[in-house]
C-alpha cells in the first residue's frame, strides 16, 4: 500500500483540516501519515504579521518540507497561502469549500464602543467601515486560544473565520455571520488546498473540487495582482457568479469594491482608485 505523508501545522484546527484531507485520500486505497510542523506564525504569537514576515508566515515551514522530501502532501487553509505559487509546488487539489465568511462571536451585532478583538488588517479595516467608533484590539493565536483571551481580556466579541469554528464544533460560539457585502472574505477562505510537489498532482488529484478550484484562483490572482498581502488591506471572494475584491485604508476610513469576472482587471481598477 502507498504510504502519504501529510504535512500541517499542529494546532488542533489544522490537525482536524489534515485528517480531513487524509480520509478523502484513504478512500483512493493508501496509507497516511500525518506529520505536524511548527511554522514562523506559530512560534511567535504576539507580534503583528508584519513584523514576523509576509503573507505566508504560516506555510513557509512546512513549504520547505515539501521541497525536501520530508513530506509528500501539504494542507493548508487556502487563505494562509501566498497568492502565487512557490517555484516547484503546486496546488493539487482543492477540497469542496465549506462556509467562506467570517464570523463574530461574543456578541450578534456590532455596536458603537465595542472593544472586538483581531489580528487581521483585512478585518480591522471593513469593521471601522461598518462602525467607525468600535475599539480594535489585537488578538492572536488558535482558535481555542482567542476565545478565552475574550474573556479573559473582557473583550464584546472577537472576529474568526466561520470554517473553522464549524469544523471544530465550536459554532455555537457564533453570535453572527458576516454577509459578504459586510465583510469581504479573504481569498481562498473556507478552502483547504492540498499542496504537492510540481509533476506530482497526481497524488491527490481525485479529491480536487473543480468548482472551488475556479473560484479560489480567481480570488487568488486578483490579489496577486493588487499585490496585497497581511500588511494590506485586500480581500477577493468569488460567489460562483461574479468575483469581488476590495482595497482599503486600514482605518476604514475609505474602502472600493469592484465586481466583475476578470481578476486581472478588477485589480487594475481598484489600484487606480487607491491611486487616487
Amino acid at each position: 500500500m502507498t504510504l502519504i505523508r501529510i504535512g500541517s501545522r499542529g494546532s488542533r484546527l489544522a490537525l482536524t483540516q489534515a485528517e480531513l484531507a487524509a480520509e478523502r485520500l484513504r478512500a483512493d486505497g493508501v496509507e497516511i501519515a500525518l506529520v505536524p510542523i511548527t511554522t514562523a506564525g506559530d512560534k511567535d504569537r504576539t507580534k503583528p504579521f508584519g513584523e514576523i514576515g509576509s503573507r505566508g508566515v504560516f506555510v513557509k515551514e512546512i513549504e520547505e518540507a515539501l521541497l525536501a522530501r520530508r513530506i509528500d502532501v501539504a494542507v493548508h487553509s487556502a487563505k494562509d497561502m501566498t497568492s502565487s505559487d512557490t517555484d516547484g509546488l503546486v496546488v493539487g487539489a482543492y477540497l469542496e469549500r465549506e462556509d467562506p465568511r467570517d464570523a463574530l462571536c461574543g456578541a450578534a451585532e456590532l455596536r458603537p464602543g465595542m472593544r472586538v478583538g483581531t489580528a487581521s488588517v483585512r478585518r480591522r479595516a471593513q469593521l471601522l467601515a461598518l462602525e467607525p467608533a468600535l475599539s480594535i484590539e489585537p488578538l492572536r493565536g488558535n482558535i481555542d486560544t482567542r476565545l478565552r483571551k475574550r474573556r479573559e481580556r473582557g473583550l464584546d466579541a472577537v472576529v474568526l473565520a466561520a470554517c473553522g469554528l464549524d469544523r471544530l464544533g465550536l459554532d455555537g460560539e457564533i453570535g453572527r455571520r458576516f454577509a459578504a457585502d459586510e465583510l469581504l472574505p479573504e481569498a481562498g477562505q473556507g478552502a483547504l488546498a492540498l499542496q504537492v510537489r510540481a509533476r506530482e498532482a497526481d497524488l491527490v488529484a481525485s479529491a480536487d473540487d473543480p468548482e472551488t478550484r475556479r473560484r479560489v484562483e480567481a480570488e487568488r490572482a486578483c490579489v496577486f495582482a493588487i499585490g496585497g498581502g497581511c500588511l494590506a488591506p485586500v480581500a477577493a471572494h468569488h460567489d460562483g457568479e461574479k468575483l469581488t475584491a476590495l482595497v482599503a485604508a486600514e482605518d476604514g476610513s475609505w474602502l472600493e469594491r469592484r465586481s466583475g469576472d476578470d481578476p486581472a482587471e478588477l485589480a487594475r481598477e481598484l489600484l487606480q482608485f487607491a491611486a487616487g
